[in-house]
């Protein structure tokens, strides 16, 4: 029984030291809000922690929507990511612990509200994310930016700093509204502030079967993404939409329900679309 426990334990090491030093810096972005971003962002980083991955969440949303949904209070956050755009602060000494072994969190607070003002007359205003980020990124197999629903300054540092781009997109009729000025910000970004960025593709989001038009839009989406559709589609789920109110990833709040189902999935198809 020993030696087998030691053969499982020396199998575990190896997984996981062909997991280090990943470096996938991935921003979760739609300017269209309500769709999925934080959910995605939260449910996403922990079940990568769960699998093994060193994860960091960086919460760019002045609702600070990932931060609480990881169980921390933004009121009682006493610095953020604003203190590193802002103040060039030190992101490990800000980076906090969660519940979840391998996962961390660079918090939000309500004043990102105001940064984008503060940024304008900023020196190398686009690249205040990616210089803090660069000084981090070889700690983490992961790093996921959860993006705020717009397309201004916190978002351009998200796609500077990032090299990678996921899009949630919510199955319902203005699904595809904005969405090419959306590739059209992307697209800048890549030619003018960061090259190495690809988007890796959508994941659709709320799908209700009993909807004929979720199926439609599904389609179109896929027609206009080509191949950059993930193959899972997150269910609308009311255990899904309840678990942020318990500062907890659909993982620890109900792991059987669809949507812990949907988000393991999609997680799986992340990693392997690396």
């Amino acid at each position: 029984m020993k030696f087998l426990d030691m053969i499982l334990k020396n199998k575990k090491t190896d997984e996981f030291s062909s997991k280090k030093h990943l470096e996938r810096v991935i921003a979760i972005t739609n300017q269209k809000g309500g769709v999925g971003k934080s959910t995605t962002a939260v449910n996403v980083s922990a079940y990568l922690s769960s699998y093994g991955y060193r994860t960091l969440l960086i919460d760019l949303d002045p609702q600070s929507n990932s931060t609480s949904g990881l169980g921390k209070n933004p009121m009682d956050v006493k610095q953020s990511i604003y203190d590193i755009l802002i103040h060039d602060s030190e992101p490990d000494e800000i980076i906090l612990d969660t519940s979840y072994k391998n996962l961390k969190i660079l918090p939000s607070s309500i004043q990102l509200a105001g940064a984008e003002v503060e940024l304008v007359l900023s020196l190398k205003r686009e690249f205040r994310l990616k210089e803090a980020v660069s000084k981090i990124e070889k700690d983490y197999d992961f790093i996921l930016i959860d993006c705020p629903p717009a397309l201004g300054l916190l978002t351009i540092n998200a796609l500077t700093a990032a090299k990678e781009v996921i899009i949630p997109i919510q199955c319902e009729y203005y699904a595809l509204e904005g969405l090419g000025q959306l590739l059209s910000t992307i697209n800048l970004v890549k030619k003018n502030l960061n090259d190495k960025l690809k988007i890796k593709g959508a994941i659709m989001t709320m799908y209700d079967p009993r909807i004929k038009l979720a199926g439609q839009v599904i389609e179109e989406v896929r027609n206009y993404f080509s191949e950059k559709v993930y193959k899972t589609v997150i269910p609308r789920n009311v255990r899904l939409s309840e678990a942020p109110s318990y500062g907890k990833p659909i993982m620890e709040y109900d792991p059987d329900c669809k949507g812990a189902e949907a988000y393991s999935n999609f997680t799986k198809e992340v990693i392997d679309n690396g």
